[in-house]
């Protein structure tokens, strides 16, 4: 089933990821009728600029992502579906590029970014960071320098908690990444030889920036960060984290977002009220997917303000994290 499902493999010394990401792409819209149509979609949204306190956002109309935003996650949900990543599973036209034995990479077909993918665990292992750290990093360094690489957690904006994945998109889509470059926002916290974190100033929420040109040292650094987070709160289970990688001038740049919940009160009101913003990686970088037209219409600086925060672990505990380091 795997080899049916491979379009080409990824070979370091043969290949260009990005270049098979685009003839992948070129293949599918082709050849795959879902997600053509997930195209079309995606050039019939609407964007609209939104200025908050200190910091702009970009909000996008995009009725395709309403599976994504109102996906339930319950695990009694998760038991009762098929797993829409298992290779088993694929639509029938659907193919990807199997990397390093490990990974299929696959269009969404349900795309925010001219060019999105999925990249898949081909075996049915949980959603989880620590353990696949290194992975994540190589397909950074791989993908670039035309894409970056994001990561959701199983309790913050994994639609299939239950399969590990990551999700890839063009270099700089996501606003954070032009904004943790701009030297008036950025302000180091700890820095040795190999490794610097830094958070970014009046940004609205908690985030931080690691940075190295060390693979190793950096993997390690991401694991003590974790380890460190998990003693403060007293918790065994990966903490809620989002995370944007790039890979640029041979320095590994990973911007995390520590969470506190999954959705704002805002998602579970009625009626009118009920704003159906699901935030995850590309949201909390600050383009805001509404999938719901009037969302988009009435949504305002101090929502988006009030859902960050809401939805933001607070400076004082990503202080005591730092602290545990």
């Amino acid at each position: 089933m795997l080899k049916q499902k491979t379009f080409a493999v990824y070979d370091p010394h043969k290949n260009s990821l990005p270049e098979l990401g685009s003839q992948l792409l070129d293949q599918q819209k082709q050849t795959w009728s879902q997600l053509a149509d997930g195209y079309s979609s995606l050039d019939a949204a609407e964007l609209r600029d939104v200025q908050c306190s200190g910091f702009s956002v970009r909000l996008q109309w995009n009725p395709a992502r309403m599976v994504s935003a109102a996906a339930k996650v319950d695990d009694k949900s998760i038991r009762q579906r098929k797993c829409f990543l298992c290779v088993e599973n694929l639509p029938h036209n659907q193919q990807g590029i199997l990397y390093q034995e490990k990974f299929l990479i696959l269009c969404n077909p349900a795309p925010i970014f001219p060019a999105h993918f999925t990249v898949s665990h081909v075996d049915h292992i949980p959603q989880a960071l620590d353990s696949s750290v290194g992975d994540f990093l190589d397909l950074a360094q791989h993908l670039s320098p035309r894409f970056s690489i994001f990561y959701n957690g199983p309790q913050c904006g994994a639609s299939a908690p239950d399969h590990l994945h990551f999700q890839s998109c063009p270099r700089n889509a996501i606003p954070v990444e032009v904004d943790c470059v701009d030297g008036r926002r950025r302000k180091v916290i700890k820095k040795s030889p190999s490794v610097a974190l830094l958070k970014l100033k009046n940004y609205g929420r908690s985030v931080l920036v690691v940075e190295s040109t060390d693979k190793d040292a950096l993997s390690e650094f991401l694991g003590r960060f974790l380890a460190a987070w998990k003693r403060v709160q007293g918790t065994a289970e990966e903490p809620m984290v989002n995370v944007i990688c790039t890979f640029r001038q041979m320095v590994w740049r990973v911007i995390l977002f520590p969470r506190s919940k999954h959705r704002p009160d805002v998602y579970f009101k009625d009626g009118e009220e009920r704003i159906l913003i699901s935030p995850a990686a590309v949201d909390m970088g600050g383009l805001v997917i509404t999938p719901v037209e009037k969302d988009f219409r009435v949504v305002q600086a101090g929502i988006i303000e009030n859902m960050f925060e809401e939805v933001s672990l607070t400076q004082e505990t990503v202080d005591q994290i730092i602290n545990r380091l």
